[in-house]
């Protein structure tokens, strides 16, 4: 097996997110559809405006307008659509809204029009917390991913938030991650909507369960897993990535696919504790994943004949230090990437914009026509 070398820095751009020309079905969701047609889900507020509307007999035809503040990478457009057609109150149907969207994988501006929906508001008065929530959610991921994926390329991103917060999220934002181009995910739930699987590395708990010996318990891995996974291998427990994945190199030879670098940022590798002592104050240079570090790394690989496995490097990463290395030139085969991928802030606001065809909304608020937003049928 040849490990493909770094595409040069000049090479195209990455291919564009992933849009489907279909809609994810709003099964695949698996909706808890009852609780939230009863607003069990909703702020508060939103299930008094509808039980106010239904109590004084009004059902005003409505035009709502979604729009967010950022330049963004859309997600959760198709759940918003399955709320939309799975949870609408009682008495109503989805045949009596009508809505216009943009699509997974899609970008919005800053106060673009992402959605419009139209239709008596008591139909779907109490879906609005829903409906932002999963838009605001996918696209902080899916923006937060597509950064990464822009600044690594050509070499991949693989998703791992998983730890990072609840699993009940897992499905989504594995959808999210996808759609801005991730090359993987870490569990089976964050690629259950289009039949992905997850992929990893072996942890740094199964080398402390073989006594703290990596090769053994990469040797074990590699026994046990399906010829079809890849053996990827975490040479950072002894604190000494170079000799640890030589070791491993050595003792795998072609079945070995990848070692992985995750030392924690506080740390110098063995193999540097020269380097940083020598240059005193510049030691921050040499802790955690670091540049000397990769290429110290790919050198030894090399130099032993072991040219086809690959680095993966992990720990802290985000877009800018992606980018930063990626400009260096360091040679990195694939980023890991967690905690980042789902931090920052992306809400989006709904707002009334005309009551049937006369224009109704707060101050500095208007109606918004976007070409781009399509019918959903």
């Amino acid at each position: 097996m040849s490990r493909e070398r770094p595409v040069p820095a000049d090479s195209p751009a990455p291919p564009a997110p992933r849009r489907r020309a279909e809609r994810l079905a709003p099964e695949v969701f698996g909706l808890p559809a009852a609780a939230m047609r009863a607003g069990h889900y909703t702020d508060q507020y939103f299930n008094w405006a509808r039980r106010v509307l239904e109590a004084e007999a009004r059902a005003p035809s409505v035009t709502m307008q979604v729009f967010q503040k950022k330049d963004v990478l859309l997600a959760g457009t198709d759940e918003a659509v399955a709320i939309l057609k799975l949870c609408v109150a009682e008495g109503y149907r989805w045949e009596d809204l009508e809505v216009w969207s943009l699509r997974d994988g899609d970008r919005a501006a800053p106060g673009e029009t992402v959605m419009l929906i139209r239709g008596p508001y008591p139909a779907f008065a109490h879906l609005e917390t829903l409906y932002l929530g999963a838009l605001a959610r996918g696209t902080r991921v899916a923006t937060g991913t597509r950064r990464a994926v822009e600044a690594a390329w050509p070499a991949p991103v693989l998703y791992f938030a998983a730890r990072h917060d609840h699993w009940a999220v897992q499905m989504a934002d594995g959808w999210a991650a996808h759609v801005a181009g991730a090359a993987g995910v870490s569990t089976d739930a964050q690629g259950a909507w289009w039949g992905g699987r997850g992929e990893g590395t072996l942890p740094h708990s199964l080398i402390a369960a073989y006594s703290g010996d990596t090769v053994a318990a990469t040797a074990a891995l590699a026994r046990r897993v399906p010829d079809s996974v890849r053996v990827v291998s975490l040479v950072d427990f002894d604190n000494d990535c170079v000799g640890t994945a030589l070791k491993v190199a050595r003792a795998l030879g072609e079945k070995l696919y990848a070692v992985r670098l995750d030392t924690a940022e506080n740390m110098v590798d063995r193999s540097l504790a020269g380097e940083a002592e020598a240059g005193g104050a510049g030691e921050r240079e040499f802790r955690g994943v670091n540049r000397r570090l990769v290429h110290k790394v790919r050198e030894t690989l090399d130099r032993n004949g072991f040219g086809h496995v690959r680095i993966v490097v992990s720990g802290g990463f985000d877009g800018a230090r992606i980018r930063r290395f990626r400009a260096d030139g360091v040679p990195v085969d694939a980023f890991g990437v967690g905690s980042s991928l789902i931090r920052g802030q992306v809400n989006f606001t709904a707002d009334v914009v005309k009551v049937g065809d006369d224009p109704v909304a707060k101050a500095g608020r208007r109606y918004r026509p976007n070409p781009s937003l399509e019918r959903v049928a």
